[in-house]
């Protein structure tokens, strides 16, 4: 029964590191991106689920559908706004982005205040092992795994998913082939910061909204997508996977705060030996 627990973790650990990167995995794996105001989609996916609940809307509703399109809306945004005018210019992006993230995170403090915002998670809880444990980490574990099978599905199934693979690979060939890439661009972006946003949401009956939430999550997201290298989906999971398994191992066994050594470190060394990321090495043909 106790390996049955810390399976469970386990598993709870890596879901929410997949949740936490996948957004900007998409960004900056696909469209090479390096977007700082990342930790802020999910601040904002956040505050719209506390809002929507407290405005007396249902929690699913506002956690799966409008929180999503809220962020997405947003991301779409930026991307008209401002960094379509900076792709192939990445430290020009990372300054706008990071100006962007302190802009909302300035526009949050000013309309909600730092006092935290939360609602009650809206499932019970369960005893394993003799540890009670929620049922809604449960669904956090089943949100990720969705989340990621149908993002490989769009983007390996639908002719939406071949379009903006193929923009990705070669945006002059795709415009040879009568494609608007600038359009391919932009909904990319809103759909990485729509799965954020939905991250956001639902992590928010957990961890509340609070302007800074973002940069408890920004640190271990870029960690996670940069060390999974190119390839979206499976870099993501597999760094997830690894950097889950690693961070829980050390906090079980020290302090959570050991637990993020840890993973920092890992991070640094397989850079080291993997320049590119994992998937630069390994899983080169995966998407």
């Amino acid at each position: 029964m106790e390996h049955l627990v810390l399976s469970f973790h386990l598993l709870y650990a890596i879901a929410l590191l997949v949740l936490t990167s996948l957004g900007l995995a998409i960004v900056f794996g696909m469209m090479r991106v390096v977007n700082f105001a990342h930790g802020e989609f999910l601040m904002i996916g956040g505050y719209t689920l506390v809002l929507c609940v407290q405005a007396g809307l249902n929690i699913w509703l506002a956690m799966f559908v409008i929180a999503p399109l809220v962020v997405g809306l947003v991301g779409y945004a930026l991307e008209r706004l401002i960094i379509r005018h900076l792709y192939g210019r990445m430290l020009d992006t990372i300054l706008a982005t990071w100006g962007v993230s302190l802009a909302l995170i300035g526009l949050a403090t000013w309309a909600f205040g730092f006092q935290q915002r939360g609602v009650v998670s809206p499932l019970g809880s369960f005893t394993l092992g003799g540890h009670r444990d929620s049922w809604y980490s449960v669904l956090i574990i089943g949100v990720a795994i969705v989340l990621v099978a149908a993002t490989w599905w769009v983007l390996r199934r639908t002719r939406i998913g071949l379009l903006a693979r193929g923009t990705m690979q070669s945006a002059p060939m795709a415009e040879a082939l009568g494609m608007n890439t600038s359009r391919v661009y932009a909904w990319t972006f809103a759909a990485g910061a729509a799965v954020s946003g939905l991250a956001g949401a639902v992590m928010a009956p957990l961890t509340g909204a609070v302007p800074t939430i973002g940069t408890a999550y920004v640190t271990r997201a870029f960690i996670t997508v940069i060390t999974g290298g190119a390839n979206a989906i499976t870099g993501t999971v597999v760094a997830s996977t690894l950097f889950g398994t690693l961070s829980e191992a050390v906090t079980r066994w020290a302090t959570p705060v050991a637990g993020h050594v840890a993973l920092l470190v890992a991070a640094i060394v397989l850079l080291r030996l993997m320049p590119s990321g994992i998937t630069g090495r390994f899983f080169r043909r995966s998407l």
